[in-house]
């Protein structure tokens, strides 16, 4: 007998089962349950604050002290997402599972590095940093909803009991 999952077709299940019971005993799952929702919370307001400088002219220390908390929430979420990957996956980064994600993850974490080190250098000037800092905004977007569509599709591959019931049941009444 054989138990389908909902699954799109011609894709790999994102977690074996041994892999899923890891996740779902992990800590660090956790762990990023609760820094991706700050993060993006702390990307929302820091958003407002560096287009509202670029609208106005005003309120730049605040826009880059969100930016540079944005960028410290983004490490410390990066440094537990990959002691999770190495706990579910055996790997740091760069999973079968998460592959592209983490390299588009290595991108928004260069841009984000790349707005430290031009704000400490005073690389680019006032303006030119708040543009960066959009740049590697708009990267982070692209990655959270890879991130997000990637849990959608585990959700829909995660084996629901109930209609492993219902087909054992269906099996067991021929």
């Amino acid at each position: 007998m054989v138990l389908e999952t909902a699954q799109p077709p011609g894709s790999q299940p994102i977690y074996t089962e041994q892999e899923r019971a890891r996740r779902d005993a992990s800590a660090w799952t956790l762990v990023q349950a609760i820094l991706a929702p700050l993060q993006f919370f702390v990307f929302m307001v820091s958003l407002l604050l560096v287009v509202w400088y670029l609208n106005t002219g005003e309120g730049y220390a605040l826009a880059t002290a969100s930016i540079v908390i944005k960028t410290l929430v983004l490490y410390a979420i990066m440094i537990t997402g990959s002691i999770w990957e190495k706990e579910v996956f055996g790997k740091y980064l760069f999973a079968r599972a998460f592959f592209w994600e983490d390299v588009f993850s290595i991108l928004v974490l260069a841009l984000h590095t790349a707005y430290l080190l031009a704000l400490f250098f005073g690389w680019l000037g006032q303006t030119g940093l708040m543009y960066l800092a959009l740049l590697a905004y708009s990267a982070y977007v692209i990655n959270a909803g890879q991130f997000l569509w990637k849990l959608r599709l585990a959700r829909l591959q995660k084996p629901d009991s109930d209609d492993h019931l219902a087909v054992l049941s269906a099996e067991t009444a021929q």
